[in-house]
C-alpha cells in the first residue's frame, strides 16, 4: 500500500486518476463539490507512485507497471467490486488501462481532458491560445509562475490563477522528476493496444483550445464508447474543469444523474 490514496464518503466506489506530475487535489476540487447533495457514492481519490504524496517505486519502470501498481491498489481497497473510474490527461490513459484490464468491473468512464496518443509530435493539437488575459494579474507575479500560467492558460484571470497555483502549480513541485523522467524514457506509453469496448454512461470532456493533448484524437474513441457523450469546450484549454467550471459541472452532474439511475 505504497499509493497514497484519500476515501471520502460510503458507497459505490468512484475512482479518481489525476494527471501527469499532478497529485489528487486536482481531481478532489474539481469533483467533491459536485457530491454536495449526493448520497451513496465513495470517492477514491488516488497519488499517481513519485507524485504527491506516494512513494517513487524503483518497480516501477514505465506506464505498464504503473497501471499494474494502480490495478493493485484496488484490489486492496475495494477488492472485487465493481467501481466508476475518472481519469484527467494522462489519469485518462491509466482509467483506458484499467478499463482494458478490469472491464467486467467498470461500470461507468469520465475522462478529462485526456491524453490518447503518448508520443506528443503524433498528436493533433489546436494552435497555442490565449482567449482571456488580465495583463495587470501576470505583471505581477513572479517570473517563473508568469511562464508556468501563460504557457497552458487561455483564461488567464484572477480566479484561474487561484485555482492553477493550488492544483496545478504546487503539486507539481512534489513530484520526484527523476522517478518520471525515467518512465517517459522507458515507457510513456502501454506496450500493448488499450482499444476496447465499453458499454456503459462515459463522458469525454475536452477543451477546444488544448494544445497538450487537444480534442481530434479523444474524438476518434466514440466507436469503442457507444453510450459516450463527448463534448468539446471553447474558452478551454487543459485545464478546463478550472476555466470553465460551470459547463464542466453540468456535464458532470448529468452522468453522475444517469449512473444513480442506473445502479442506484
Amino acid at each position: 500500500m505504497l499509493i497514497y490514496h484519500k476515501v471520502i464518503g460510503e458507497g459505490y466506489p468512484i475512482v479518481m486518476i489525476h494527471g501527469w506530475t499532478l497529485d489528487h487535489q486536482v481531481m478532489l476540487h474539481a469533483m467533491e463539490p459536485l457530491f454536495e447533495g449526493r448520497n451513496g457514492w465513495k470517492r477514491i481519490y488516488i497519488d499517481l507512485p513519485g507524485m504527491g504524496n506516494s512513494e517513487a517505486q524503483p518497480s516501477i519502470q514505465n506506464s505498464d507497471d504503473m497501471l499494474e501498481a494502480v490495478l493493485n491498489l484496488l484490489d486492496n481497497v475495494i477488492p472485487n467490486q465493481s467501481f466508476i473510474l475518472c481519469g484527467y490527461s494522462y489519469g485518462g490513459y491509466i482509467a483506458r488501462g484499467i478499463v482494458h484490464q478490469r472491464k467486467n468491473t467498470v461500470h461507468g468512464l469520465m475522462l478529462l481532458a485526456p491524453m490518447i496518443i503518448p508520443e506528443f509530435k503524433n498528436r493533433e493539437l489546436p494552435q497555442q491560445a490565449v482567449l482571456k488575459r488580465d495583463n495587470n494579474l501576470i505583471s505581477q507575479l513572479s517570473h517563473e509562475e508568469a511562464n508556468e500560467f501563460s504557457s497552458i492558460g487561455v483564461v488567464q484571470g484572477q480566479a484561474e490563477w487561484k485555482r492553477f497555483k493550488r492544483e496545478i502549480l504546487r503539486p507539481s513541485k512534489q513530484t520526484n522528476n527523476e522517478f518520471i523522467n525515467r518512465i517517459s524514457q522507458n515507457g510513456y506509453g502501454y506496450t500493448f493496444d488499450i482499444t476496447s469496448k465499453l458499454e456503459c454512461s462515459t463522458l469525454i470532456i475536452t477543451g477546444r483550445q488544448d494544445h497538450v493533448v487537444g480534442y481530434q484524437d479523444a474524438w476518434r474513441l466514440m466507436e469503442d464508447y457507444p453510450r459516450a457523450t463527448f463534448a468539446v469546450i471553447d474558452m478551454a484549454g487543459h485545464n478546463l474543469q478550472i476555466e470553465q467550471r460551470d459547463l464542466f459541472n453540468a456535464l458532470v452532474h448529468h452522468w453522475l444523474d444517469k449512473l444513480e439511475s442506473e445502479i442506484f
